[in-house]
């Protein structure tokens, strides 16, 4: 009898080996490509940094054609180089820090003719070293810095205005009322604006994002450019303290007194060379009537300033400019607090006590250009309201029509006030508007206003012929 076959296993299909991954492949996290993404320019951020680099075009074709169009000398046949129109009031002080430093050869505060240099911090000068080592011009170091940080400082405010309404057109249109600002002019010259915001918006960017190591470090740094760097960090620490559990979040909290260390070792600096805890202030007070008066009485110097007639009209008009600017300031303020917007109410509040609480208004105008909350809110409006884009428009067109050429009145001050009383054309003295209280020398007395000689113009009228004689 026939058996049948065993019965096999069915064959098994060959396996395939999987391919091995290379050593070298290490998988991304989630904060890595969180970070990638953030730093990744999208459309939107490309739409603003051309509108960025258009209004850098104009301002520097205006310059080109303003050294021909007004020359010092009508007769001339040539005109100044082209990087002599940036080099202006503040941008001098801080060219003499860099090259020379803050007291050099020994000067100091009771030297005769010294110009306060201590009263800038050391932010901007230090850069502006370190710059000058790849690009030797001065002057073209500086506008370098204020260019790219200008450009980082744009991104950083459409970002921020992006965290509010997650709309593209608010970030660009908020940035396009930002350059359109009369005062935006500043972006482009060698001062420490730009420098500044390039710091301070990302760090509210990150404090925002609840990135407390890297926002302190940031305002640590924006301390270090200007002493609003310090309002900065008042307001990242109440808004630490609005937003996180102290309990869990308590080793955070040595990050956000970072931004104070800065201040603290300029005062330290000053008071090594110079023996006065209050060396910073007291160069306020010296070159830009900085000593502390009450804030009903600042708004009435500036009020009696501006349209009693004691002024020359260029003073009177940049002083009702001053007064429309803390107007403004103080809106703003009451429109923050009103939304419950406690930090950058705490920012805004802050400095506008700084500005307000000295002799007279000084830059206030120019302060508006770190009011970030302002770009954003009056953004958000206009979106909903499409005539406030055309106010506005209206507004600056009138402005930069009747506002006066930049000069001593209206081109800076150290940190936030004005040139107009402190220091002239590359740092020389110049003259205080009349009502300005005596300046003060660092031992006491007051100076003696030093009057220059009047020089002697030419007549302009035609040469005409001497008269015929009459003939009898």
């Amino acid at each position: 009898m026939a058996t049948a076959p065993p019965l096999r296993p069915p064959a098994q299909p060959a396996r395939i080996p999987a391919p091995e991954r290379p050593a070298a492949a290490v998988p991304r996290t989630r904060a890595s490509a969180r970070a990638g993404s953030r730093l990744r320019l999208g459309p939107g951020d490309r739409d603003v940094l051309l509108l960025y680099v258009l209004t850098r075009a104009g301002i520097w074709a205006t310059a080109y054609c303003t050294r021909w169009l007004f020359a010092d000398d009508r007769e001339a046949r040539d005109v100044r180089p082209a990087l002599s129109s940036w080099n202006q009031w503040d941008a001098w002080h801080y060219l003499h820090i860099a090259q020379d430093g803050y007291f050099p050869g020994g000067a100091g505060p009771g030297t005769d003719g010294w110009d306060n240099r201590e009263a800038f911090f050391p932010g901007f000068p230090l850069v502006l070293r370190a710059v000058h080592v790849v690009v030797p011009d001065w002057t073209a170091a500086a506008l370098l810095i204020s260019f790219v940080s200008g450009a980082v400082a744009v991104l950083a405010l459409a970002r921020i205005a992006g965290l509010h309404l997650p709309d593209s057109a608010l970030g660009r249109r908020a940035v396009l009322f930002f350059l359109l600002s009369p005062c935006a002019v500043f972006l482009a010259a060698g001062y420490t604006e730009a420098l500044f915001l390039a710091l301070a918006l990302p760090a509210w960017l990150a404090a925002r994002r609840r990135n407390w190591p890297l926002a302190s470090i940031l305002a640590c740094l924006a301390t270090g450019v200007r002493v609003s760097g310090l309002f900065l960090a008042a307001a990242i620490a109440v808004h630490f303290v609005a937003t996180t559990d102290l309990r869990k979040q308590w080793r955070s909290l040595p990050w956000v007194a970072l931004p104070a260390l800065p201040a603290a070792l300029y005062v330290w600096f000053l008071h090594a060379h110079t023996g006065d805890w209050m060396a910073w202030h007291h160069a306020q007070e010296r070159g830009w009537y900085r000593n502390f008066h009450a804030p009903w009485e600042a708004w009435q110097h500036t009020w009696t300033a501006a349209f009693s007639h004691t002024q020359s009209t260029g003073y009177a008009v940049v002083f009702q400019a001053e007064l429309l600017a803390m107007a403004v300031g103080l809106l703003l303020l009451g429109l923050l607090l009103r939304r419950r917007r406690w930090p950058e109410a705490v920012y805004i509040g802050l400095t506008l006590w700084a500005l307000g609480t000295s002799y007279w208004y000084t830059s206030i105008p120019r302060a508006t250009l770190l009011w970030w909350p302002m770009w954003v809110l009056l953004a958000a409006w206009s979106l909903r309201r499409p005539w406030v884009r055309s106010a506005y428009l209206c507004v600056v067109a009138w402005r930069r029509r009747s506002s006066p050429s930049p000069s001593c009145r209206d081109a800076g001050r150290a940190d936030g006030g004005e040139c107009r009383y402190g220091s002239g054309i590359r740092g020389r003295p110049g003259r205080a508007p009349r009502g300005a209280p005596p300046r003060r020398s660092p031992r006491g007395r007051a100076r003696r206003s030093r009057r220059r000689p009047m020089r002697r113009r030419r007549s302009r009228s035609p040469r005409r012929w001497p008269r015929r004689p009459a003939w009898g």
